[in-house]
């Protein structure tokens, strides 16, 4: 479990031998060093928090979201989605801006309100970002893996050419 911690873009982590328990054990220790535990968690300087959820703890909520996946749009239920998983440490690695070819930096108008992607293009992972109203800050949204062959992709780059001229 702990090797997990000394994982790097674009390795990774391993997970798949483990029980539910270490997985989720193992999962947490990334998350909580990448975003629970990182004062600097920022996206072009700008502070990252998790979306507030009534009732809920936000950061366990944010950490749901980028380990699962929506199985049922009626119910909200989610399920363990280990493609998402596996890449949970490559957030912070594309927050940072390590990553600076092949990639896609856009924000666009959806009806929910503004998005900003992060779209690594090399190995298909994507991370989406909310401008806060004060504009200083983003909330996290989601970061996956876009599966499948091409559809996915497509429609990347369909949203990318919807972009918004003023940048991110």
């Amino acid at each position: 479990m702990p090797l997990n911690l000394l994982k790097h873009y674009n390795q990774l982590l391993d997970i798949t031998a483990m029980n539910e328990y270490q997985r989720k054990k193992s999962l947490r220790g990334v998350f909580d060093r990448d975003i629970t535990s990182n004062p600097n968690f920022k996206f072009q300087t700008k502070q990252i928090n998790p979306t507030p959820a009534d009732g809920q703890d936000s950061m366990e909520r944010l950490f749901r979201h980028l380990t699962t996946v929506i199985i049922d749009k009626t119910t909200n239920r989610r399920e363990f989605d280990m493609a998402r998983s596996v890449r949970l440490h490559w957030i912070k690695y594309h927050l940072d801006e390590n990553k600076t070819d092949n990639r896609l930096v856009f924000s666009i108008a959806e009806p929910d309100g503004t998005r900003t992607y992060i779209y690594d293009r090399d190995e298909q992972y994507v991370i989406v970002l909310e401008p806060m109203r004060n504009k200083n800050e983003y909330y996290l949204l989601t970061a996956y893996y876009l599966e499948g062959k091409d559809k996915a992709r497509n429609k990347m780059m369909k949203k990318y050419r919807r972009k918004l001229s003023n940048g991110v």
